[in-house]
């Protein structure tokens, strides 16, 4: 089976970071889905409770708390949108496919 590069990158980052939790994690796998749909592009246009009900978050704190935290890590480049009927951006790190 061929690996999967941004799913190894990763959580190779992730190994040694004390801060990640599950839901970091979870978060961050539902965006790489958002990703995978998109078509493997970055940024990402993403809307909350798409995120939200992929990685199991029914608390928009927590998922607030947890994006900008991911953000703040360096694992995503994060722009919400104030906007409800404006998507977010969001550039996942570990997504860059080489062409």
């Amino acid at each position: 089976m061929e690996p999967f590069p941004p799913l190894s990158g990763f959580y190779k980052a992730i190994a040694g970071d004390a801060r990640i939790c599950s839901t970091h994690i979870s978060i961050y796998m539902a965006l790489l889905q958002q990703w995978n749909i998109n078509g493997g592009s970055n940024p990402v246009k993403i809307e909350r409770a798409i995120i939200m009900k992929a990685a199991k978050i029914n608390a928009r704190q927590t998922y607030n708390r947890c994006m900008n935290q991911l953000h703040e890590f360096g694992y995503i480049s994060y722009k919400p949108s104030a906007n409800s009927s404006v998507k977010s951006i969001v550039v996942l790190k570990y997504c860059e496919i080489e062409k």
